[in-house]
């Protein structure tokens, strides 16, 4: 196969266009030409009056590949990379592996380690996807929220509800596997190429449902509302861990342990630290609130007078600035055309979250407005003083939103101006779910966060036209974007104190999405495949 990159393509071009365009950069006929594939297609929106489709093909010609590459001087034609993963080599295990906690870290270890024949057990607090649609659905409707199933904990992980983004900065072949094993199990093929995926808050539970049926058809099991309580260790080394349900705890034997607890286990981290034998250290982490806007401001920035083309769907944003003060503004998970929703995990505290469901056709665009945190700001070295960080903010929001799971909503022009917000009477009108009081965020964000988020938001309004419209909305707090916790773990991701523990995915602090959770839940997998030789 060879691959060609960077053809550009109008929005609207047919496979027979893309096909002679192929032929055309490898200099040959189109009709040579025995199969062509999708590899990447991103927008090219740098010139408003013609936006374009920037398009990466693999293709497969009835000549030999190897002297038509070396006819073709292109640095945009190379040779195709493989796309292939294999279950890397492996034996048995005396006992079977445990996994805790079956966010995408934790489902494709699983997978993984069912594939090889392992059997594992995984244990998830929360309730399964039909569970959860039902816990989170009460919480937004009727704001009774359920600590142990929710818009964190339950099948799938966080990003179940968060739109489903899938584009990560990382690099690694277990990628596409990723990308692919997805599809294969429900989610749209336009994530094998597209260059920002999303599966969609709607698509997602039939896909996370599919691959637990996988699981289990292979011998794995997956036991819901099923909370790992202890960790039970012995000369330095896993030997098993106790899991609760419905108030009875069960021990389980295991000599490995997955641990992929996502970054709001706040319990666990606690159990965890309380052990002594399980090193773990603060970690940077960011806080802030979602911004909203209309879905047409976004979309007329980025587009122009191609705004609202249905090739293109609702435009998206990633802006990022660095401030005098030493901290960087960012925005992060931008959901266009979506809804900001309640994410609270404990009672007594408000957490805000994006989502987007699968056509990304709401009225509005919102993404996380973030401000860089260290653990200097916690007030404490303690390891678990981010946490303490965290809980203060949401149970300020809390209060700020009538202690009924209200989230305090204010103007960017009003937090601007310095100003509380009165009425929501602009052209921006809130969608966040269970609601939103309006007010001022500095009784919820410290004044360095405000102050950078306003000083962010008018550098950015400088970038992106409408940024700043003094009719936005902020919807704080946003505090759970990654874990305020780091799990240590050596080269082979392996606890450096506790043989056969493995810290995983975006909870231990190794990963920061889907994605790359996902590849970090592989990655643990195979170093116990290695020692089950």
């Amino acid at each position: 196969m060879i691959r060609i990159s960077d053809i550009s393509m109008p929005l609207h071009y047919t496979d027979e266009a893309l096909r002679r365009a192929a032929a055309k950069k490898l200099h040959t006929d189109a009709q040579k030409l025995k199969k062509l594939a999708l590899v990447k297609r991103s927008v090219d929106a740098r010139k408003k009056q013609d936006v374009r489709f920037v398009v990466t093909v693999d293709v497969e010609t009835d000549g030999n590949e190897d002297k038509l590459l070396s006819r073709v001087r292109d640095s945009h034609v190379t040779k195709a990379p493989k796309r292939t993963y294999a279950i890397p080599p492996h034996g048995t295990l005396s006992q079977r592996p445990v996994v805790v906690g079956f966010g995408p870290a934790g489902m494709f270890a699983g997978l993984l380690l069912a594939r090889a024949g392992l059997r594992p057990i995984i244990l998830e607090r929360g309730g399964s996807v039909e569970e959860r649609q039902a816990a989170v659905n009460t919480f937004w409707q009727m704001r009774k929220l359920n600590p142990s199933c929710n818009v964190q904990f339950g099948e799938g992980g966080a990003g179940t509800f968060s739109d489903g983004k899938l584009n990560t900065g990382t690099k690694d072949e277990r990628i596409f596997f990723v990308l692919q094993t997805l599809c294969e199990h429900g989610a749209p093929e336009d994530i094998l190429f597209d260059a920002k995926p999303h599966v969609g808050t709607d698509k997602l539970p039939q896909t996370v449902r599919a691959i637990r049926e996988e699981i289990k058809s292979l011998g794995g099991e997956v036991r819901f509302n099923t909370q790992m309580t202890d960790l039970l260790v012995k000369n330095n080394a896993v030997c098993g861990v106790v899991a609760e349900i419905n108030g009875v705890n069960e021990t389980i034997e295991t000599a490995h342990v997955i641990l992929a607890i996502g970054h709001s286990a706040r319990d666990t981290f606690k159990m965890l630290f309380e052990k002594s034998c399980v090193p773990m250290e603060p970690k940077p982490f960011s806080v802030g609130a979602r911004i909203e806007h209309r879905a047409e401001t976004i979309d007329r920035a980025q587009y122009g007078d191609f705004a609202g083309d249905p090739a293109l769907g609702a435009a998206d944003y990633k802006l990022n600035v660095h401030l005098e003060n030493g901290r960087g503004v960012y925005t992060f998970c931008m959901c266009p055309g979506g809804y900001v929703v309640g994410a609270a995990s404990e009672t007594g505290s408000v957490v805000t979250n994006g989502m987007s469901e699968y056509a990304r056709d709401g009225q509005n665009s919102n993404a996380a407005l973030l401000v860089g945190i260290t653990p200097e700001d916690f007030g404490s070295a303690h390891p678990l003083a981010g946490i303490a960080f965290q809980r203060k903010i949401e149970r300020a929001a809390f209060e700020a939103g009538g202690r009924v799971y209200s989230a305090p909503c204010q103007r960017v022009g009003d937090l601007l101006e310095n100003r509380a917000t009165t009425a929501l009477n602009g052209s921006v009108q809130p969608t966040y779910r269970p609601g939103v009081v309006p007010g001022d965020l500095r009784t919820v964000l410290p004044d360095y966060i405000c102050d950078s988020m306003a000083e962010g938001i008018r550098r950015m309004g400088r970038r992106l036209r409408g940024f700043d419209d003094p009719d936005a909305l902020l919807t704080a707090p946003e505090a759970r974007s990654s874990s305020p916790v780091r799990i240590l773990r050596n080269e082979t991701r392996e606890c450096p104190t506790v043989r056969g523990l493995f810290p995983c995915g975006e909870g231990a602090g190794y990963a920061g999405g889907i994605t790359s959770a996902a590849v970090d839940g592989l990655r643990c997998a195979e170093e116990i495949l290695k020692q089950s030789l």
